[in-house]
């Protein structure tokens, strides 16, 4: 789509100039406009887990590409989303999948419904469609059905199974209290130390590795009761996921005050 995109972003990588936000702007907006798209709603995310970690940082990079949309001819609009905690409870590509057909099927966490209901919202407006809802698609079946006849439509097979981790290694909570914190930066380096990502561009990825979440901030917990799992195919991936994931679950005493998912 943005050739070019390829070339510059290795360029940055070795002058150190990755985090520029007029760089990450136009590296990101190059290939939305070459697309031809219309309209456009970007998720900005802001937090630990981000790769802006201050709300300024993120409310300057999406007006950089609002404006860039706006100038050439596409319908822009930003939501700056909290990242400070994992959306969701699913941390790597299998358990994502797994978590987002969930959401499609009616279920799945509440905060990635809240996200995508806000996301759809803004995209259905942009595209002229103000009055329709995207959260009775999602109850009656239609975000369902429409998802099966993608897949279908690429050649694939919309019941074909998800790979599953051969080794499971449950962490559990070692006292009473309520879940005051999960570190998404933290969760996020254990999902790639058991291979949900990369280190090199040439190592390959696993599908079914990642961490699975079974509590979230604000929720009550007593010793012994599971906080999260770590899924690898190898099981020597496992101790330095450990490792990072050691304090990534703070709990208190009391629960933390709820915050915005959206936070603008």
């Amino acid at each position: 789509l943005a050739p070019a995109d390829r070339k510059l972003y290795a360029l940055r990588d070795v002058t150190g100039t990755v985090e520029a936000i007029p760089l990450i702007a136009s590296s990101i907006m190059s290939k939305k406009i070459a697309e031809g798209t219309g309209a456009l709603v970007l998720d900005v995310k802001v937090g630990s887990g981000a790769f802006m970690k201050s709300v300024d940082q993120a409310r300057e990079l999406a007006r950089t590409m609002v404006e860039l949309g706006g100038a050439h001819g596409v319908r822009t609009v930003a939501l700056l989303t909290d990242m400070s905690t994992p959306l969701g409870l699913a941390i790597g590509n299998a358990v994502e999948v797994t978590e987002s057909v969930e959401v499609l099927a009616g279920g799945g966490p509440a905060d990635v419904v809240e996200l995508t209901l806000a996301l759809a919202r803004e995209m259905l407006d942009a595209a002229g469609l103000p009055d329709a809802d995207p959260a009775a698609a999602l109850r009656d079946g239609r975000a369902m059905d429409s998802w099966r006849a993608m897949i279908r439509a690429q050649g694939g097979d919309p019941d074909a199974s998800m790979p599953t981790a051969a080794e499971v290694e449950v962490v559990r909570a070692e006292r009473d209290g309520y879940v005051a914190a999960v570190d998404a930066y933290a969760m996020g380096v254990a999902a790639w130390r058991l291979g949900a990502g990369r280190a090199r561009k040439e190592d390959p990825v696993s599908v079914p590795a990642g961490v699975v979440l079974h509590k979230r901030p604000g929720d009550e917990v007593r010793a012994g009761d599971p906080l999260y799992e770590l899924r690898a195919e190898d099981a020597t991936r496992i101790p330095a996921a450990l490792t990072e994931a050691a304090d990534a679950v703070r709990i208190a005493s009391t629960a933390p005050a709820a915050t915005s998912l959206v936070i603008e």
